[in-house]
């Protein structure tokens, strides 16, 4: 009856991997079945929970790195909000320089200025010239002129 006591403990376990969402509690679960396997088995307490610390400790060290490269794998991991705009081209709706201006990028129009690195003086980018997002601080694109956005 001792494998019960073991099953439960993975039962119980299994909850908490379902609210934490971590791998390790994962191989815990399969040390506590390991340990309801010895139990079945007829081993004494002591040898029982040797078991199913050694399962979960091999478990952890050779079996948690595997799944979570998997996982990883699996998940992607795409840009989303304001990160996903730099790089996108976008077209001048009011001059843009270095001070200020606006662009319309993706239907929407934003601030924006001119990225200082790299281009001499200070221009003026007129209204319609294509210009690609280098990244954005705050609310405020920063933009350069196609074919001189640099990779900051």
């Amino acid at each position: 009856m001792d494998w019960l006591w073991w099953v439960g403990a993975a039962i119980a376990l299994g909850i908490v991997e379902i609210i934490v969402l971590d791998v390790v509690v994962l191989m815990l679960i399969g040390g506590a079945l390991a340990g309801a396997v010895a139990a079945a088995l007829g081993a004494p307490v002591w040898v029982q929970v040797v078991v199913a610390c050694a399962t979960s400790a091999l478990l952890v060290v050779t079996l948690r790195p595997w799944v979570l490269r998997t996982l990883r794998k699996r998940v992607s991991l795409a840009e989303t909000n304001a990160a996903a705009q730099v790089g996108r081209r976008a077209v001048v709706v009011a001059e843009v320089s270095e001070a200020g201006g606006r662009i319309k990028l993706v239907g929407e129009v934003w601030t924006a200025r001119l990225d200082d690195d790299g281009l001499p003086g200070s221009p003026v980018l007129a209204v319609g010239t294509e210009v690609e997002v280098v990244r954005i601080d705050g609310a405020t694109a920063v933009v350069a002129p196609v074919g001189a956005a640099s990779t900051t």
